[in-house]
């Protein structure tokens, strides 16, 4: 059977779920502001909702095994309903904090649940096709949610009533035709510090992505709507920056394959960092001028975690990537739980041009960074790369490969991203090694 047609209720739920989910944070952001709630409350309550993703990332495992997924998604399926149903009704900085946090737990959980599915459907021959389609309808469903923004007013509670409905409702085809598959194993281990002397670039930029994603996300709606937009202005704003980002991963990611990767995140936190300047310093601005180099920015800074995890898969052997991708998505998430909250509280000191402030010194300090790293370490030779894990070859999960070899425990983390190249794949079948068993062919250890 055709495995797009055999999936076809998991990318309606999911599509239906990132509408749900989409819609939940923008709207956010935009009730609070209307609340007068301070942005450093603010920036702390939209935090917590990644404190609870990497609670959920150690939890949701451990209830797949025992429940099973089916079970599993249908509970935390409810409980994100009915916290978005709280959000709506008890509109208060501490309610909000705890179900955003709940938000967290639940979402972590939920994504398990759904690409645990796709672990089951997923092969060799079909893994890339069916990992685009999936990262194109997760895509194509934040980007849309935005604009569900502008049919009711975001005081009253029927948007909060209309995510709880549009949650439920991905339940529908996911539960209604989902298979118990075999729970999560738990992952391999790897030492940070080794995967920091391996590639220093690859893990600062890993780091910093997180917290200049987490701030567009989370920060976004609240900074458009301090800066005088209205209902569709911040649908705009926010849906111009998530699409902008699926436009640029692909060609960014090729170009990184034919040249020094370390150069090509230098450029593009350049890029972004210009750019922030430039809003930063000059708003207000014209609004086609504005969108279009909110876009750009986004375009560019959006790349990075896919250059990053690219940049460290390159130092790596085959056996050592798929334990290194939880390590990464740790990083990854714990630097995504500071982002809001440093930025509520800058935006609280300084109005909203630290918003793009923010981000503009983010970008500009990985810039420096990595060309500080340029200048002490070699890049890596052509013919040792990894191939480039853009965003359309990354899936929300790991270990997609439906009967992994005995005594192989494949990383099974929400958000985690895996290599969607099938040669790559089946390298991450072998049993892994020590780091003091790999022979000195096996691992590329630029000089100095």
């Amino acid at each position: 059977m055709n495995p797009i047609l055999a999936t076809w209720p998991l990318l309606l739920g999911m599509g239906i779920l990132m509408l749900g989910a989409g819609l939940q944070s923008t709207l956010l952001g935009v009730r609070a502001t209307s609340e007068a709630f301070p942005t450093t409350v603010t920036g702390i309550i939209m935090s917590c909702y990644y404190v609870g993703y990497l609670v959920g990332t150690r939890l949701a495992p451990q209830l797949l095994r025992r429940v099973g997924p089916v079970r599993v998604f249908a509970t935390l399926a409810a409980l994100a309903s009915v916290a978005a149903l709280v959000h709506g009704t008890w509109v208060h900085p501490v309610p909000w904090a705890l179900m955003r946090l709940l938000s967290g737990i639940c979402f972590a959980g939920i994504y398990v649940v759904a690409e645990s599915w796709l672990n089951h459907r997923a092969s060799s021959s079909n893994r890339g096709q069916l990992l685009a389609i999936y990262m194109l309808v997760l895509y194509v469903g934040l980007g849309g949610a935005q604009f569900l923004l502008v049919l009711s007013s975001p005081q009253s509670a029927q948007p909060f009533m209309l995510v709880a409905a549009l949650i439920s409702t991905a339940m529908v085809p996911i539960v209604g035709s989902a298979q118990e598959v075999a729970g999560p194993a738990v992952p391999q281990r790897v030492r940070f510090r080794e995967l920091y002397r391996n590639s220093p670039v690859g893990v600062v930029a890993v780091a910093l992505s997180g917290m200049i994603s987490s701030i567009i996300f989370s920060m976004g709606p609240v900074y458009s709507r301090l800066s005088g937009f209205g209902t569709r202005g911040v649908a705009e704003f926010m849906a111009v920056s998530i699409l902008a980002a699926v436009l640029t991963q692909y060609p960014v990611g090729r170009l990184s394959d034919r040249m020094d990767r370390r150069t090509v995140i230098a450029s593009m936190c350049l890029l972004a960092t210009i750019v922030a300047a430039a809003i930063a310093v000059s708003s207000p601005l014209p609004r086609v001028l504005f969108l279009t180099l909110a876009a750009l920015f986004s375009g560019s800074a959006l790349t990075l975690y896919s250059l990053s995890v690219s940049h460290v898969n390159d130092k790596l052997a085959p056996a050592q990537m798929v334990a290194a991708s939880s390590a990464l998505l740790l990083i990854n998430g714990t630097a995504a739980a500071f982002g809001p909250a440093l930025t509520g509280g800058l935006m609280a000191a300084y109005g909203t041009r630290a918003y793009f402030g923010t981000l503009g010194t983010l970008t500009g300090a990985l810039t420096l960074y990595d060309l500080w790293r340029k200048v002490r370490r070699s890049p890596v030779p052509q013919n040792q790369k990894s191939p480039f894990i853009n965003t359309r070859d990354l899936v929300t999960s790991a270990g997609l490969d439906p009967a992994p070899a005995a005594g192989v425990e494949p990383l099974e983390l929400p958000r985690a991203r895996i290599l969607a190249d099938p040669d790559v794949a089946q390298s991450a079948r072998m049993p892994a090694k020590r780091p003091d068993e790999f022979a000195a062919s096996d691992q590329y250890r630029p000089p100095d």
